[in-house]
């Protein structure tokens, strides 16, 4: 590796580090959480069957994890933009990391609600609990438990997803790199580089989730 190189990649490290922790990471939390809350409302919607909203969640799940995730990026930002539907980058990006992760997540939420003994929803209506309240206090709390370990492999894989959002000029670390790339000509090293830095924040995510699993004896 010659001095230029390495030159390069010690000027571009903090330069690609940045967009990381202002847009990678901020990406990925906010698409997730609001996600989160769009699989939780699916996944109950459908364990409560009721017939047309579950049709429609079905067919919501089944798009979203039949289509790719670069291609409904280039729907919501490219496509409703040639209809008139202008809608910047960055929301662009939410919007369908969103309701990517919603559609995911709530097939990992379905599962772990089914998986909870049918004797305590039936023993929260004997003391005067609605289905709700039922949901709520007994069902979902022992459901999103047992749902960390997916839901944190879900998390840890947006991370590496939110590099798509580069094709449609979100300035995150992926975006930054090519940038870099086309300006030097060096592509092999920046991205070894910013491949380093994902497996970096995904390395710390892991042993997060590790923890957390620990710590609530999952």
């Amino acid at each position: 590796m010659s001095s230029r190189v390495i030159e390069i990649l010690i000027n571009s490290f903090p330069k690609i580090l940045l967009p990381g922790l202002l847009y990678t990471i901020p990406l990925t939390i906010i698409s997730f959480g609001i996600g989160l809350v769009i699989a939780i409302v699916v996944a109950i919607i459908q364990v409560a069957n009721i017939k047309i909203l579950k049709q429609i969640c079905q067919f919501y799940v089944w798009v979203f994890r039949g289509t790719p995730l670069l291609v409904q990026l280039f729907i919501v930002f490219y496509g409703l933009a040639s209809v008139g539907l202008l809608i910047a980058a960055v929301p662009s990006a939410i919007i369908a990391f969103s309701l990517n992760v919603g559609a995911y997540a709530s097939e990992t939420i379905r599962g772990s609600i089914l998986a909870v003994p049918k004797g305590q929803i039936e023993a929260s209506y004997s003391v005067g609990m609605t289905y709700i309240q039922s949901m709520i206090h007994i069902v979902l709390p022992q459901a999103l438990k047992r749902s960390i370990p997916a839901l944190s492999n879900t998390f840890i894989g947006l991370v590496k997803d939110t590099s798509l959002a580069a094709n449609i000029t979100v300035a995150e670390m992926f975006h930054v790199t090519q940038t870099i790339a086309a300006r030097t000509y060096e592509v092999l090293a920046l991205y070894l580089e910013v491949a380093f830095i994902y497996l970096m924040f995904c390395t710390v995510l892991t042993y997060l989730q590790k923890y957390i699993e620990k710590k609530w004896r999952i």
